[in-house]
């Protein structure tokens, strides 16, 4: 028999990754604040998923219990501590600064019993920080943890425009990255053009996955751009695929263009 629970989905930031946590029997709804054990302990999570039954399997990941929904007096603490958060993060910018270290400042965050402070920063290379944590303990008199992040998890939280012109997709509705590499830009047949295929983080935009399935299918058996294939008795040299005009132009002796549509191509897959 397969065991189930009652979960709830639950985010610790704005379009972060979701979550599962156990129901804990109190009348909690999207949208509300709960209090739950986190990374980096004693955390404060929005709900985003109302309670469904969901298999432990499926969950693939030892399950906790919800703490208890804000109570008033949590949600001042909350509010609280998120200020003190926002002070924190200049000091941490002053310190950064001041030691000259090679490192951007993105975020700070109390847990909610404040038992830790922890510092969010971006950084191309590796960086010795210990001087600072003990600078920002002295200063903050609470344990005090650093973690770095990649380049699209501080586009996420900073916020921004991608080249469509619109909110980047990481900040409205993209919870978790995908592995985007240049085999999805050449086989949608984009130009390789870095400037053109990245995104604000620098890195390969997360759009070029969305339209891959599509391209993979329409273009299973279609020969590659720069290929040589047999055709009518003739060896020809692919110049051109175009998934739109359904076509394949093809050069073949005598420097003689031809275009063929692309279901010759897969008929002949077919057959062989």
């Amino acid at each position: 028999m397969e065991l189930t629970a009652d979960v709830y989905g639950v985010e610790f930031s704005p379009v972060g990754r979701i979550h599962y946590y156990a129901d804990n029997g109190e009348d909690i709804k999207r949208g509300d604040l709960v209090l739950v054990i986190g990374e980096f302990g004693l955390e404060v999570a929005k709900v985003v998923i109302g309670k469904r039954e969901m298999s432990i399997e499926e969950l693939g990941y030892d399950l906790k219990a919800i703490v208890r929904k804000l109570t008033e007096e949590d949600l001042q603490i909350h509010k609280k501590n998120e200020e003190d958060a926002r002070k924190a993060k200049e000091v941490f910018k002053k310190l950064v600064r001041e030691m000259n270290l090679p490192m951007k400042p993105i975020l700070a965050k109390y847990t909610f019993d404040r038992s830790k402070l922890v510092f969010f920063f971006s950084s191309e290379e590796r960086v010795d920080f210990r001087e600072l944590v003990r600078e920002l303990a002295k200063n903050f008199k609470t344990r005090i943890e650093l973690k770095q992040l990649g380049v699209r998890d501080e586009m996420k939280l900073m916020g921004g425009l991608g080249l469509c012109g619109r909110p980047a997709c990481c900040t409205v509705f993209l919870r978790e990255f995908q592995s985007v590499t240049l085999k999805h830009a050449r086989k949608q047949q984009m130009m390789i053009n870095p400037a053109k295929i990245s995104g604000t983080c620098r890195r390969l935009l997360c759009c070029l996955t969305y339209e891959h399935d599509f391209y993979e299918e329409a273009l299973k058996d279609v020969p590659d751009e720069g290929s040589s294939v047999e055709y009518e008795g003739k060896r020809c040299k692919v110049i051109n695929v175009n998934v739109f005009l359904d076509e394949v132009t093809l050069m073949c002796e005598g420097r003689k263009m031809i275009k063929v549509e692309l279901k010759y191509f897969k008929y002949a897959a077919q057959k062989s």
